[in-house]
């Protein structure tokens, strides 16, 4: 019921979503500095993050880390989850059980993946963003986050509407603590133009 990017730089992690649900910030991204982004979305289990980030500080890669979450979880086929570590690829989970048209494609430095979208064309339009992503720079990545988010909601976004959407940057130096210490944690819970005022918080962001 959500598409997300999760995307890594020479400095950076970071992850973006958009849906109609409220307040999607709250439910589906996560970061941890110098470990890796993560997203679990699709009839959401919030407790996945966090077991997902954690097999990656065992010293996992990805897809390992995702597939140690089926055992723990009773509706494991209706979940995706995304998961991006600061080094190695990236991997995603989706449940066979869920909501249609869902899927994902994996870059070199990027995941994009949703559910209840209108399509796969969603998800090629913003992968077609992420082509050449800044080698350095907060507010350079945070922008190419929000304009793949545009670029799937122009290509057809959720098939439902829109109403929430986030954006979480950290440094990969930072020390892996919680809460994490995010340069950028910027929601808008509940609007009839969510990623307009993203991008609007966005600039306020980098004029203070």
């Amino acid at each position: 019921m959500t598409y997300s990017v999760l995307a890594r730089s020479g400095h950076c992690l970071a992850v973006a979503t958009a849906s109609y649900s409220l307040a999607v910030g709250n439910a589906v991204p996560a970061l941890a500095p110098g470990v890796g982004a993560v997203i679990s979305q699709a009839w959401t289990n919030r407790s996945l993050r966090h077991h997902a980030l954690a097999g990656l500080r065992r010293g996992e890669g990805a897809e390992t880390a995702i597939a140690g979450l089926a055992a723990s979880d009773d509706g494991w086929d209706k979940r995706q989850v995304a998961l991006l570590p600061l080094d190695g690829s990236g991997a995603v989970h989706t449940g066979d059980a869920c909501t249609d048209w869902a899927g994902s494609i994996v870059g070199e430095d990027f995941v994009v993946a949703g559910n209840f979208l209108t399509g796969p064309a969603v998800l090629g339009a913003m992968a077609g963003q992420l082509a050449t992503i800044p080698p350095a720079g907060t507010l350079a990545l945070a922008q190419t986050l929000v304009v793949a988010l545009q670029a799937g909601e122009a290509a057809g976004g959720d098939s439902r509407g829109k109403q929430s959407a986030s954006l979480l940057v950290c440094a990969n130096g930072a020390g892996d603590i919680s809460p994490p210490d995010l340069l950028i944690d910027l929601r808008v819970d509940d609007s009839p133009d969510p990623l307009t005022e993203l991008a609007r918080l966005l600039a306020v962001w980098a004029a203070g």
